[in-house]
Protein backbone atom coordinates (compact mmCIF):
# COMPACT_ATOMS: atom_id res chain seq x y z
CA UNK A 1 0.00 0.00 0.00
CA UNK A 2 2.77 2.38 0.94
CA UNK A 3 4.46 1.62 -2.37
CA UNK A 4 1.30 2.64 -4.28
CA UNK A 5 1.13 5.89 -2.32
CA UNK A 6 4.79 6.55 -3.11
CA UNK A 7 4.17 5.83 -6.79
CA UNK A 8 1.16 8.17 -6.80
CA UNK A 9 3.23 10.87 -5.13
CA UNK A 10 6.06 10.40 -7.64
CA UNK A 11 3.89 10.39 -10.77
CA UNK A 12 1.22 12.97 -10.01
CA UNK A 13 2.04 15.13 -6.99
CA UNK A 14 5.76 15.80 -7.43
CA UNK A 15 6.29 18.57 -9.93
CA UNK A 16 2.51 19.02 -10.25
CA UNK A 17 2.52 16.35 -12.93
CA UNK A 18 -1.23 15.86 -12.45
CA UNK A 19 -1.64 19.07 -14.43
CA UNK A 20 -0.35 17.25 -17.52
CA UNK A 21 -3.23 14.77 -17.19
CA UNK A 22 -5.77 17.58 -16.84
CA UNK A 23 -4.35 19.48 -19.83
CA UNK A 24 -4.22 16.30 -21.90
CA UNK A 25 -7.80 15.41 -21.01
CA UNK A 26 -8.97 18.88 -22.02
CA UNK A 27 -7.15 18.63 -25.36
CA UNK A 28 -8.62 15.18 -26.00
CA UNK A 29 -12.17 16.39 -25.37
CA UNK A 30 -11.71 19.47 -27.57
CA UNK A 31 -10.43 17.38 -30.47
CA UNK A 32 -13.17 14.77 -30.11
CA UNK A 33 -16.07 17.25 -29.83
CA UNK A 34 -15.08 19.46 -32.75
CA UNK A 35 -14.06 16.48 -34.89
CA UNK A 36 -17.47 14.87 -34.46
CA UNK A 37 -19.14 18.16 -35.50
CA UNK A 38 -17.07 18.18 -38.70
CA UNK A 39 -17.72 14.47 -39.17
CA UNK A 40 -21.50 14.90 -38.92
CA UNK A 41 -21.43 17.81 -41.39
CA UNK A 42 -19.35 15.87 -43.93
CA UNK A 43 -21.28 12.66 -43.33
CA UNK A 44 -24.69 14.29 -43.77
CA UNK A 45 -23.62 15.86 -47.08
CA UNK A 46 -22.17 12.61 -48.44
CA UNK A 47 -25.16 10.59 -47.24
CA UNK A 48 -27.59 12.90 -49.00
CA UNK A 49 -25.57 12.71 -52.23
CA UNK A 50 -25.35 8.90 -52.16
CA UNK A 51 -28.92 8.24 -51.06
CA UNK A 52 -30.28 10.73 -53.59
CA UNK A 53 -28.34 8.98 -56.34
CA UNK A 54 -29.61 5.57 -55.27
CA UNK A 55 -33.23 6.54 -54.63
CA UNK A 56 -33.84 9.36 -57.09
CA UNK A 57 -31.13 8.90 -59.71
CA UNK A 58 -33.17 7.12 -62.37
CA UNK A 59 -36.05 9.57 -62.05
CA UNK A 60 -33.66 12.50 -62.28
CA UNK A 61 -32.01 10.97 -65.34
CA UNK A 62 -35.34 11.07 -67.20
CA UNK A 63 -36.18 14.65 -66.20
CA UNK A 64 -32.81 16.42 -66.24
CA UNK A 65 -29.71 14.79 -67.68
CA UNK A 66 -27.54 17.74 -66.61
CA UNK A 67 -28.50 17.42 -62.94
CA UNK A 68 -28.14 13.65 -63.16
CA UNK A 69 -24.63 14.03 -64.60
CA UNK A 70 -23.64 16.37 -61.76
CA UNK A 71 -25.10 13.98 -59.19
CA UNK A 72 -23.23 11.06 -60.77
CA UNK A 73 -19.93 12.93 -60.53
CA UNK A 74 -20.57 13.87 -56.90
CA UNK A 75 -21.54 10.29 -56.08
CA UNK A 76 -18.38 9.00 -57.79
CA UNK A 77 -16.12 11.26 -55.71
CA UNK A 78 -18.10 10.44 -52.56
CA UNK A 79 -17.46 6.73 -53.10
CA UNK A 80 -13.74 7.37 -53.66
CA UNK A 81 -13.59 9.38 -50.43
CA UNK A 82 -15.36 6.65 -48.48
CA UNK A 83 -13.13 3.94 -49.93
CA UNK A 84 -9.89 5.78 -49.13
CA UNK A 85 -10.84 6.95 -45.64
CA UNK A 86 -12.37 3.66 -44.50
CA UNK A 87 -9.58 1.65 -46.13
CA UNK A 88 -6.60 3.34 -44.45
CA UNK A 89 -5.62 3.63 -40.75
CA UNK A 90 -6.60 6.84 -38.99
CA UNK A 91 -3.04 7.33 -37.69
CA UNK A 92 -1.69 7.28 -41.27
CA UNK A 93 -4.33 9.82 -42.33
CA UNK A 94 -3.41 11.99 -39.34
CA UNK A 95 0.29 12.00 -40.25
CA UNK A 96 -0.38 12.66 -43.95
CA UNK A 97 -2.59 15.63 -43.11
CA UNK A 98 -0.11 17.01 -40.55
CA UNK A 99 3.23 16.36 -42.23
CA UNK A 100 2.18 16.80 -45.89
CA UNK A 101 -1.08 18.69 -46.42
CA UNK A 102 -0.70 21.14 -43.50
CA UNK A 103 3.07 20.90 -43.20
CA UNK A 104 3.44 24.63 -42.51
CA UNK A 105 0.73 24.83 -39.85
CA UNK A 106 1.60 25.68 -36.26
CA UNK A 107 -1.85 24.77 -34.93
CA UNK A 108 -1.55 21.06 -34.32
CA UNK A 109 -4.88 20.88 -32.49
CA UNK A 110 -6.75 22.31 -35.48
CA UNK A 111 -4.99 19.87 -37.81
CA UNK A 112 -5.98 16.97 -35.54
CA UNK A 113 -9.60 18.17 -35.46
CA UNK A 114 -9.66 18.29 -39.27
CA UNK A 115 -8.00 14.89 -39.61
CA UNK A 116 -10.29 13.12 -37.16
CA UNK A 117 -13.29 14.98 -38.56
CA UNK A 118 -12.51 13.80 -42.08
CA UNK A 119 -12.07 10.26 -40.82
CA UNK A 120 -15.30 10.32 -38.83
CA UNK A 121 -17.20 11.81 -41.77
CA UNK A 122 -16.79 8.60 -43.78
CA UNK A 123 -18.35 6.47 -41.07
CA UNK A 124 -21.09 8.98 -40.24
CA UNK A 125 -21.96 9.12 -43.95
CA UNK A 126 -22.67 5.40 -44.01
CA UNK A 127 -24.65 5.61 -40.77
CA UNK A 128 -26.89 8.36 -42.13
CA UNK A 129 -27.17 6.76 -45.57
CA UNK A 130 -28.20 3.50 -43.95
CA UNK A 131 -30.84 5.36 -41.96
CA UNK A 132 -32.22 7.05 -45.07
CA UNK A 133 -32.28 3.81 -47.05
CA UNK A 134 -34.12 2.07 -44.19
CA UNK A 135 -37.07 4.45 -44.46
CA UNK A 136 -39.99 2.85 -46.27
CA UNK A 137 -40.50 4.01 -49.84
CA UNK A 138 -44.08 4.84 -48.93
CA UNK A 139 -42.79 7.81 -46.92
CA UNK A 140 -41.33 9.30 -50.09
CA UNK A 141 -44.59 8.66 -51.92
CA UNK A 142 -46.48 10.35 -49.09
CA UNK A 143 -44.29 13.41 -49.58
CA UNK A 144 -45.04 13.49 -53.30
CA UNK A 145 -48.78 13.16 -52.59
CA UNK A 146 -48.52 16.27 -50.39
CA UNK A 147 -46.93 18.17 -53.28
CA UNK A 148 -43.39 18.11 -51.86
CA UNK A 149 -40.40 17.81 -54.15
CA UNK A 150 -37.55 15.43 -53.23
CA UNK A 151 -35.67 18.01 -51.14
CA UNK A 152 -38.80 19.03 -49.21
CA UNK A 153 -39.69 15.38 -48.60
CA UNK A 154 -36.20 14.78 -47.19
CA UNK A 155 -36.33 17.84 -44.93
CA UNK A 156 -39.86 17.55 -43.56
CA UNK A 157 -40.57 13.81 -43.60
CA UNK A 158 -37.46 11.65 -43.97
CA UNK A 159 -34.74 13.42 -41.94
CA UNK A 160 -36.81 13.64 -38.69
CA UNK A 161 -37.43 9.88 -38.87
CA UNK A 162 -33.82 9.12 -39.77
CA UNK A 163 -32.56 11.23 -36.87
CA UNK A 164 -34.45 9.10 -34.34
CA UNK A 165 -33.17 5.90 -35.94
CA UNK A 166 -29.49 6.82 -36.13
CA UNK A 167 -29.04 9.01 -33.04
CA UNK A 168 -27.84 6.17 -30.75
CA UNK A 169 -25.44 4.97 -33.48
CA UNK A 170 -24.08 8.51 -33.92
CA UNK A 171 -23.48 8.69 -30.18
CA UNK A 172 -21.57 5.42 -30.36
CA UNK A 173 -19.51 6.88 -33.20
CA UNK A 174 -18.53 9.71 -30.84
CA UNK A 175 -17.38 7.12 -28.28
CA UNK A 176 -15.24 5.42 -30.94
CA UNK A 177 -13.83 8.77 -32.05
CA UNK A 178 -12.98 9.70 -28.47
CA UNK A 179 -10.80 6.60 -28.18
CA UNK A 180 -9.26 7.09 -31.63
CA UNK A 181 -7.91 10.50 -30.60
CA UNK A 182 -5.40 8.63 -28.45
CA UNK A 183 -3.11 8.48 -31.50
CA UNK A 184 -2.88 12.29 -31.66
CA UNK A 185 0.47 12.07 -29.91
CA UNK A 186 1.99 10.82 -33.17
CA UNK A 187 2.06 14.46 -34.33
CA UNK A 188 3.25 15.80 -30.98
CA UNK A 189 -0.11 16.82 -29.51
CA UNK A 190 -0.18 16.63 -25.74
CA UNK A 191 -3.44 14.74 -25.43
CA UNK A 192 -4.42 12.44 -22.57
CA UNK A 193 -2.39 9.46 -23.81
CA UNK A 194 0.64 11.64 -24.54
CA UNK A 195 0.38 13.20 -21.08
CA UNK A 196 0.59 9.76 -19.48
CA UNK A 197 3.57 8.89 -21.67
CA UNK A 198 5.34 12.14 -20.74
CA UNK A 199 4.92 11.36 -17.05
CA UNK A 200 6.22 7.84 -17.66
CA UNK A 201 9.28 9.28 -19.42
CA UNK A 202 10.04 11.64 -16.55
CA UNK A 203 9.52 9.23 -13.67
CA UNK A 204 10.58 5.99 -15.40
CA UNK A 205 7.50 4.46 -13.76
CA UNK A 206 5.08 3.24 -16.43
CA UNK A 207 2.44 1.52 -14.28
CA UNK A 208 0.74 4.42 -12.50
CA UNK A 209 0.46 7.02 -15.33
CA UNK A 210 -0.61 4.55 -18.02
CA UNK A 211 -3.16 2.83 -15.77
CA UNK A 212 -4.50 6.27 -14.83
CA UNK A 213 -4.92 7.16 -18.52
CA UNK A 214 -6.67 3.85 -19.19
CA UNK A 215 -9.03 4.39 -16.24
CA UNK A 216 -9.91 7.92 -17.38
CA UNK A 217 -10.78 6.66 -20.87
CA UNK A 218 -12.77 3.81 -19.31
CA UNK A 219 -14.77 6.16 -17.08
CA UNK A 220 -15.53 8.52 -19.98
CA UNK A 221 -16.66 5.64 -22.18
CA UNK A 222 -18.79 4.16 -19.40
CA UNK A 223 -20.51 7.51 -18.80
CA UNK A 224 -21.16 8.03 -22.51
CA UNK A 225 -22.37 4.44 -22.91
CA UNK A 226 -24.81 4.92 -20.02
CA UNK A 227 -26.11 8.14 -21.60
CA UNK A 228 -26.56 6.37 -24.95
CA UNK A 229 -28.46 3.60 -23.18
CA UNK A 230 -30.80 6.11 -21.57
CA UNK A 231 -31.28 7.81 -24.90
CA UNK A 232 -32.20 4.53 -26.58
CA UNK A 233 -34.72 3.72 -23.85
CA UNK A 234 -36.23 7.19 -24.15
CA UNK A 235 -36.60 6.83 -27.92
CA UNK A 236 -38.26 3.42 -27.51
CA UNK A 237 -40.77 4.90 -25.04
CA UNK A 238 -41.58 7.72 -27.45
CA UNK A 239 -42.22 5.21 -30.23
CA UNK A 240 -44.83 3.50 -28.08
Amino acid sequence: MSDLVAQFQLNFIDGDRWQLIVQGLGRTLVIAVFAVVIGVAIGALLAIIRSTYEKNGEDMKKRSKGRYALLSVLNFFAKIYLTIIRGTPVVVQLMIIYFIIFAGSNNDTLVAVIAFGINSGAYVAEIIRGGIMSIDEGQFEAGRSLGFNYAQTMIYIIIPQVFKVILPTLCNEFIVLLKETSVAGYIGIMDLTKAGDLIRGRTFSPFMPLIAVALIYLVMVMILTALVGRLERSLRKNER
